[in-house]
């Protein structure tokens, strides 16, 4: 079984359980993620089965988008809902229009220091498993990109923003973004104190929420042996040249060898020197990943090879 499913997790599952849920499920072993999402969390979490696990490094480097609940004058040890109270602002009052600032200030490139309940390596050691032990450590800044950050909707009693109100936020960001970090910081530059209590992740790059199935489906397809939730391996690169190759030719592509232009079929669009392209049987099945070079002419060089 190859390709990849469109998870879309539950709250109180880490992306490891996940796995291992679908591990048995499926009955495979060869099988992981693309991208963590926290136990607290919901939403797309992509998952690799089979040859698929050797696109991982393709999917964790995709943009995300997340729709996170921001709870104003509550800091927490975690940021987010589960940890305990660290801070708590019950007087003060500030201006959707202060909110609004607040919030365009932390789009673009901003540095970010991972929080501790977080699973960034740091001496070797997982940050979340020295938390706890009781342990904290400094950790290096990050510098992420916060693509946009937009109001959905606000929860309060008045004109003005007090203790207790909730924000709806729709964030899109670069990989490697903490949600619950850029929440509790906002938070921070406001000076009232923030967390975020509820979090979902509803695009992780070409995968969306509104396609993901749930365990229960998954559970129920597989057990009628229907893979209609098993994308093809391809889905994960939508933006690559994806072109069907001539039978003759795939067992040099089995061997890593180069194959010409004219060996293409079906070409979308004219193939230039640097160009990605995903290299298909005719029935569709994944044979490689290559890339348009020059040689003595132009070649299509096989780098990463799905077949035997």
């Amino acid at each position: 079984m190859n390709g990849i499913i469109n998870v879309l997790k539950p709250p109180g599952m880490s992306s490891h359980q996940v796995v291992a849920h679908l591990r048995r499920l499926l009955n495979t072993k060869r099988i992981g993620h693309g991208g963590t999402l926290d136990p607290g969390a919901s939403g797309v979490l992509p998952i690799l089965v089979g040859s698929a696990t050797r696109l991982s490094d393709y999917l964790l480097d995709y943009d995300k988008t997340y729709v996170a609940e921001l709870t104003l004058g509550i800091a927490t040890d975690t940021q987010d809902a589960s940890g305990e109270t660290t801070g708590l602002n019950t007087d003060f009052q500030i201006t959707p229009l202060q909110l609004a600032d607040v919030l365009a200030s932390f789009q673009g490139s901003i540095w970010q220091t991972p929080p501790m309940a977080s699973a960034v390596r740091v001496g070797g050691k997982r940050l979340y498993e020295l938390q706890r032990q009781g342990i904290s450590v400094e950790r290096p800044p990050r510098q992420v990109q916060v693509h946009s950050i937009n109001i959905m909707a606000i929860w309060h009693e008045g004109d003005s923003l007090g203790f207790g109100t909730r924000v709806l936020l729709r964030i899109a960001c670069s990989k490697g973004t903490y949600i619950r970090t850029l929440g509790h910081d906002i938070g921070e530059k406001l000076g009232v104190g923030a967390h975020v209590s509820f979090l979902t992740r509803v695009s992780s790059g070409p995968f969306h929420s509104e396609q993901a199935h749930t365990l229960e489906e998954i559970a129920q397809l597989a057990s009628e042996d229907n893979l209609a939730f098993l994308l093809p391996m391809q889905a994960a690169l939508p933006h690559w040249v994806q072109v069907k190759v001539h039978p003759l030719v795939e067992e040099r592509i089995k061997n890593g060898n180069y194959i010409l232009p004219e060996h293409l079929l079906d070409v979308p669009s004219q193939l230039t020197v640097g160009d990605d392209v995903v290299l298909l049987s005719l029935e569709g099945e994944l044979l490689a990943l290559a890339e348009i070079r020059m040689a003595e002419r132009l070649i299509c060089q096989p780098f990463r090879v799905f077949v035997k």
